[in-house]
């Protein structure tokens, strides 16, 4: 035993003299505590009238050094309470009026014009319009030369304004509502927003708080206030919030409240505040249990009192409003590649036609004086001068910008409308798919990121976050282990949450809401206070009951004479807890700011809380100081064992910690979590360092949190080990099942969790992930270089087994790894590899990873190779690694909603992930693939029919067809079904894409969209435009037919061209499929013979002229048959002699027969070594 334990032990006994000391013999100036602070000796009375003290939350990475430091006024925000004037006397405080909307009326125009021109490819058509309307540019008319950009910036424009004004409308809702302000000593009902900082605030039960808030007082006499944060942050348990005793007031119109606050200034840490409360010249620290948020709703209290101390959009919450992160989809990103492509064929085009015409005026020099189209010279007056002619030069460049103009829709602007709308109606279709539709919690799919749909059909890697996403983070209490002995294996237990000893609160009977397992033999030992195991086991569940942040809460129900015990708190392992004690009879029945009751199997004690330190990520545990019935004081601490065995004295039972030890062995192999708790009793002196050294700590305006951080670590020492709990959390339903479907597809699924190696490995064989098959490698280090050379072992191991695709598929390796081998391989010369041969494995466990590991090993994929990258999470913790990955999917679980709020996609389970992926990914894949080719030759098909066109007009640029139907040719003749196609057509069924997951590997092959398909789209292209221009033009050589006419009967066929190309494609056919081929080719018909019954434009009759002879029709049809009966015939011999796995299983759909069951499976998706 140490001297420091021995110490506390001979001075225990002065515990009952020192907590019954005067409170007269304390105090504390204000001029001592701005230096230093005084040893303080405090009774239990008094302490349990104060506030709990809440530290280590929100730790900051802040040094001690600056810890002591104070804030200037330049550096922090300075309220005067109940003084809004004073407050604001410089004016540097925002309003609380709230605007999330971003135009205005005046802004509106310029700001939308602004943002909408951020698209490059804007402004290449705003220049082409500008151009078209020069004079000696023109070519077509100005009007509907600017029509195509002007429908698009218009339609984008209507779409920003209904969205702004739903915005606008709601902050008018948001601004006008009421709220009690203190003005000239009674409470008045104003708009919240004219509340500004410095005034004070009274907020009823069940109503919003209408700004941040510095708590003064409650109807609870000792100053606890419960707030519901789901409008903040998604968690709709309820949180505690405390009022100093020092403003607690009961009647707060009677008695005025002044005073100053100085505290940090606005920032977005919703979980942090540091500030310091002068109140009649005494001191007080502020911390994140004081302060309440815009957007909470004030529960289970009648009335609360604050003082403002943000408002408007200097709210944490206004503050943090942002949407989750921009992220653009791989096929865009491939898409711009091949408009550059297209760019510069556009750019060739323009050349040649440009030199052509220069060799055309070259050798016609001599009749350009009198040639009717250029006529050079003008003879009409007494001196002969230039006319319509600008020198071989300039006609040069004039000719080259014309040709721009004319084949401007090479460059389909209309692409990114029609992608727009088919991402919304992909979009539509996934939030209404009923089979991801989580009945438990009663949520749909959210679609949150509408540009990337496509890229779920080309994920390659799933991270994976272990509880809450892969488990259902409902934790039920299995075991424990108590005094070094396992009560669970093979014994007695009964789910029954009552039984043993039913709470009386008056003349009702109260017990928990929820039922746990209790142990027979460890219920009966509980009872048996004069046994030292005895005690050991109320200590053990005391601590369970009282070192939580739990607020318990009586719900009525059907029997008048029973009401339940609801435990509220922001962690589901502290209400399984909480629950487990009181089925042993340990029942926490009320928690204030300063006390506890706890009815122990009958009786009801008081334990005043003088003390408590909240878990956080650095300790990985959380302690509370008890002012115990019996006069003593304690602490107790709970936290994970890798935390926990450092601060307990080995040298106390060093044989329970053995056999504890043992046991969280056993517990974490069947996938249990694990907690250890201790405790010790402090002595009067250690009690009263600690209580100054926190005193110091909590006044810090600066480097608070890390000061907190450091006081715990002092005081939680030399603990004595009480024992361990075993929580069980469920994998949610059709886990295994999706993995199975997942690795089919050939998805590699990583778990990143920070839970214990053992609990990670136990859920990884219960999910499927891990198979007795699988070589384990596990790599657990403490240096960079134990890490090298497990590195490179593994690397030797891997080239024994082999590389080719079936070695990696008969040779399954399996890669688990800690976060501590992380901290050195990480960001370091290892990280290579580490990613050579993580890539190998078919598994990959990270356990015990912080949250910025978790993104560094998402991005040790994805900045590496060009696979696509998913993670799925649901905690706060899972933020990172979210956000990091291509595409990021948030999990509607039990801890809260940050990870959806920074999600790209959310959902209920898991097990959502096989139809998202497999069904919807495959779907929106395909279609936008095809889509995308399609509109590329689309459009290139028209372009290439003018410029035939032109090489038979010397190079002049005029065209046959009309400016109307060039314009109207991508919007209102093609551009429809296209529209549809991509939204509704399905290359297979749902049953076949679930029942073969292989089919997934289409996308990740890139089989839709490749260099490949693009050139040989872009050849066939060219084929199908000669097919289209050159019968017509045959078949009319030599007649007295004109342009006008000409035009109209290429306008005609390359439309009913486009549109049986694109019918040849479609796969399901229904009536909104044939409304929209079918009445797109009757609109252009419409169309044209609308334009042609126009007198002021050109061709005026050319279409009802050319379309009553029988050689029109014959045209019609010479120009489908011929353009399209090559690409048929190449399609039918590419799909009977080499079919893809797609095709082959629309086959078996359509024919119902496994006749090509063998050739599907010779294609299944290995695991290839990516490097």
């Amino acid at each position: 035993m140490d001297s420091n334990s021995q110490n506390e032990i001979n001075e225990s006994s002065q515990v009952h003299d020192f907590v019954h000391k005067s409170l007269s013999n304390r105090s504390i100036s204000s001029s001592k505590n701005s230096g230093g602070h005084s040893l303080r000796e405090v009774n239990f009375a008094e302490l349990a009238s104060k506030p709990v003290r809440h530290g280590s939350r929100g730790a900051d990475s802040e040094g001690f050094s600056s810890s002591y430091k104070e804030m200037n006024d330049d550096d922090a925000r300075i309220i005067h309470i109940n003084d809004p004037v004073k407050s604001n006397e410089k004016f540097e405080f925002a309003g609380n009026s709230i605007r999330t909307g971003k135009y205005s009326i005046l802004t509106f125009l310029p700001r939308n014009l602004f943002e909408q021109f951020h698209r490059v490819a804007y402004i290449y058509f705003l220049v082409i319009a500008i151009l078209n309307q020069l004079p000696q540019l023109a070519v077509f008319g100005r009007g509907a030369s600017i029509m195509p950009l002007a429908f698009v910036l218009v339609i984008t424009a209507i779409k920003d304004l209904y969205e702004d004004y739903r915005r606008h409308r709601s902050d008018k809702i948001e601004n006008n509502r009421l709220a009690w302000v203190l003005i000239n000593d009674e409470f008045q009902h104003i708009r919240w927003k004219y509340i500004r900082v410095g005034e004070i605030i009274k907020v009823s039960a069940n109503e919003t708080l209408p700004c941040d808030m510095v708590l003064l007082s409650t109807s609870d006499s000792t100053g606890v206030a419960y707030v519901q944060t789901t409008n903040l942050d998604g968690e709709s348990n309820l949180k505690t919030r405390y009022a100093k005793q020092e403003t607690q007031v009961s009647h707060p119109e009677s008695k005025m409240i002044s005073g100053l606050i100085k505290c940090d200034k606005p920032n977005r840490n919703i979980y942090g505040f540091q500030a310091n409360m002068v109140v009649d010249g005494k001191r007080i620290s502020l911390g994140p249990s004081n302060i309440i948020l815009r957007g909470c709703e004030l529960k289970n209290t009648d009335w609360a009192l604050g003082v403002a101390v943000y408002a408007g959009r200097e709210t944490k919450a206004m503050l943090n409003n942002s949407g989750a992160p921009s992220k653009r989809s791989r096929l865009e990103t491939l898409m711009n590649r091949e408009i550059f492509f297209l760019s510069v064929f556009l750019v060739l085009l323009c050349v040649v036609v440009s030199v052509c015409h220069g060799l055309w005026l070259r050798r016609h020099k001599g009749d350009l004086d009198l040639m009717p189209f250029y006529r050079k010279s003008d003879y009409s007056g007494g001196k002969v001068e230039d006319y319509n002619y600008y020198g071989m030069g300039r006609e040069i460049l004039f000719v080259f910008l014309m040709s721009v103009i004319v084949f401007q829709i090479m460059i389909p602007i209309s692409l990114y409308i029609s992608m727009e709308l088919v991402r919304v109606g992909q979009a539509f279709f996934m939030i209404r798919d009923d089979q991801m539709y989580d009945e438990t919690t009663n949520s749909r799919f959210q679609c949150r990121a509408l540009n990337i749909n496509e890229d779920l059909g080309q994920i390659k890697y799933v991270f994976s976050d272990k509880t809450g996403t892969l488990t259902e983070n409902k934790m039920e209490f299995q075991c424990a282990s108590i005094g070094g002995v396992d009560y669970s294996n093979g014994k007695e237990c009964v789910e029954d949450g009552h039984i043993g000893y039913p709470v009386q609160g008056g003349e009702q009977v109260l017990r928990p809401k929820m039922k746990v397992k209790v142990d027979q033999e460890l219920l009966d030992l509980s009872k048996r206070k004069n046994l030292e195991e005895g005690r050991n086991v109320r200590d053990f569940f005391i601590a369970l009951a009282a070192c939580n942040t739990i607020v318990p809460l009586t719900v009525e129900t059907q029997d008048p004479a029973v009401r339940l015990i609801d435990y509220q708190g922001e962690s589901p392992d502290e209400q399984a807890l909480v629950y487990a004690a009181a089925a042993y009879g340990f029942t926490l029945i009320e928690r204030t700011s300063g006390h506890i009751v706890i009815d122990i199997q009958g009786e009801r004690q008081r334990f005043d809380v003088l003390g408590l330190h909240e878990f956080d990520s650095d300790r990985k545990r959380m302690s509370v100081i008890l002012g115990c019935p019996d006069k003593t004081i304690k602490l107790f601490v709970k936290g994970a064992d890798t935390s926990m065995f450092h601060v307990i004295d080995k040298s106390i039972n060093s044989n329970t910690i053995k056999a504890t030890e043992s046991h969280l062995q056993s517990y974490s192999s069947i996938g249990l979590r694990t907690l250890v708790v201790a405790s010790k009793e402090l002595s009067p002196i250690l009690f009263e360092q600690w209580q100054s050294s926190y005193e110091s700590a909590s006044t810090a305006l600066m480097g608070r949190a890390a000061l907190l951080r450091k006081v715990a670590t002092n005081i939680e020492r030399h603990l004595s080990i009480l024992g361990a709990s075993a929580i069980e959390d469920k994998l949610q339903q059709g886990v295994p099942q999706a993995v199975k479907s997942l690795r089919k597809a050939g998805i590699k699924v990583w778990v990143l969790t920070g839970d214990k190696q053992e609990t990670a490995v136990s859920i990884g064989y219960s999910s499927k992930l891990l198979t007795s098959k699988m070589t384990q490698i596990v790599i657990n280090n403490n240096s960079k270089e134990s890490c090298r050379k497990s590195l490179q072992d593994a690397l030797l191991m891997c080239k024994k087994l082999g590389t080719d695709s079936l070695a990696a598929e008969i040779n399954q390796l399996a890669l688990i790894i800690d976060g501590t081998s992380l901290v050195y391989i990480l960001d370091t010369d290892l990280e290579e590899q580490l990613f050579e041969f993580a890539s190998r494995c078919n598994v990959v466990l990270c356990c015990r990873v912080a949250p910025l590991q978790k993104a560094g090993i998402v991005a040790l994929i994805k900045n590496r190779t060009d696979d696509m990258t998913l993670a799925i999470g649901d905690g706060a913790n899972d933020v990172s690694m979210i956000q990091m990955a291509d595409v990021g999917i948030g999990i509607s679980g039990q801890e809260g909603r940050q990870a959806v709020m920074a999600s790209d996609f959310a959902m209920g389970q898991f097990r959502f992930l096989v139809p998202l992926l497999l069904v919807h990914g495959h779907w929106n894949y395909q279609r936008m693939s095809y889509m995308i080719l399609y509109n590329f030759y689309r459009n290139a098909v028209f372009v290439l029919v003018l410029f035939w066109y032109v090489l038979f007009t010397s190079f002049t640029l005029t065209t046959a067809i009309t400016d109307w139907s060039s314009v109207l040719y991508s919007i209102v003749y093609t551009g429809f079904p296209t529209v549809i196609v991509g939204i509704l057509d399905k290359n297979l069924s749902r049953d076949s894409l679930l029942k073969y997951p292989q089919l997934y590997g289409a996308g990740q092959r890139q089989e839709n969209y490749n260099k490949r398909l693009f050139w040989l789209t872009m050849l066939d292209t060219i084929w199908q435009s000669v097919a289209a221009f050159f019968v017509p033009l045959l078949s009319y050589w030599g007649s007295s037919v004109d342009g006008s006419s000409l035009g109209d009967l290429w306008t005609i066929a390359v439309v009913i061209m486009v549109n049986m190309h694109l019918a040849m494609d479609i796969i399901r056919w229904s009536w909104i499929t044939h409304a929209a081929i079918w009445g797109s080719v009757i609109s252009t018909f419409v169309s044209v013979m609308i334009i042609d019954l126009v007198p002021l434009l050109p061709g005026y009759w050319s279409f009802f002229n050319i379309a009553k002879t029988e050689l029109f029709w014959m045209c019609v049809l010479g120009v489908v048959i011929g353009a399209l009966l090559p690409r048929f015939v190449i399609k039918v011999v590419v799909q009977y002699c080499r079919p893809n796995d797609i095709q082959i299983a629309r086959e078996m759909e359509k024919y119902g027969n496994s006749r090509r069951d063998s050739q599907l499976e010779m294609n299944q998706i290995f695991d290839p070594p990516s490097r």
